[in-house]
């Protein structure tokens, strides 16, 4: 028996000095085993997945890097595109502006025309009616006077400068009352 008999280690305790050596053999056969064969693929296997999660953090740190690059160039084209659609709605506020202008210029001019127009044609028609007046009133004025006078006026020049008087006369006063 070994020498540890006094303390108790149960079952434990080998019983011949044998049995010990042979446990201890075996322990170091086992230790050895498992350092030169077991322990090598664990820690390879260990090495392999730390690689791929190494590889797949760094994946997917690459990858958010990416999202967020693309993220900030859809940003900065999209500034871009408010920017341009900014401009053309001014310019096209502009042209807006300056057409409306135009068509307004175009007719204030058609309406100056028209107005121009209608007066000449006013003047015309004014001028007509007047020259016609005047042959008529005459006439009248001729007749009624060679009926005063009881003979006949209307060949005499004399007539037709005094009635020519009385219509200028006439016209100066209704001249004057306007």
């Amino acid at each position: 028996m070994l020498p540890l008999e006094g303390t108790s280690f149960g079952p434990l305790l080998p019983e011949h000095w044998s049995e010990f050596f042979v446990g201890i053999v075996l322990f170091l056969i086992v230790w050895f085993v498992m350092a030169k064969k077991i322990v090598p693929m664990f820690e390879k296997m260990y090495a392999e997945r730390t690689a791929e999660i190494t590889g797949g953090i760094e994946k997917a740190e690459k990858a958010q890097a990416d999202a967020a690059e693309a993220l900030q160039q859809y940003q900065d084209q999209l500034a871009d595109a408010r920017e341009e659609a900014g401009r053309i709605r001014e310019e096209a506020r502009a042209q807006a502006a300056d057409i409306s202008a135009q068509i307004k210029q175009q007719a204030a001019d058609e309406a100056a025309r028209m107005v121009d127009t209608a007066k000449a044609q006013i003047e015309a028609e004014r001028m007509q009616a007047v020259r016609a007046l005047r042959g008529e009133i005459g006439g009248l004025a001729t007749e009624l006077a060679g009926k005063i006078v009881g003979e006949s006026l209307a060949d005499d020049e004399r007539a037709k400068r005094s009635v020519e008087r009385f219509l200028e006369e006439l016209e100066s006063q209704t001249v004057e009352a306007t």
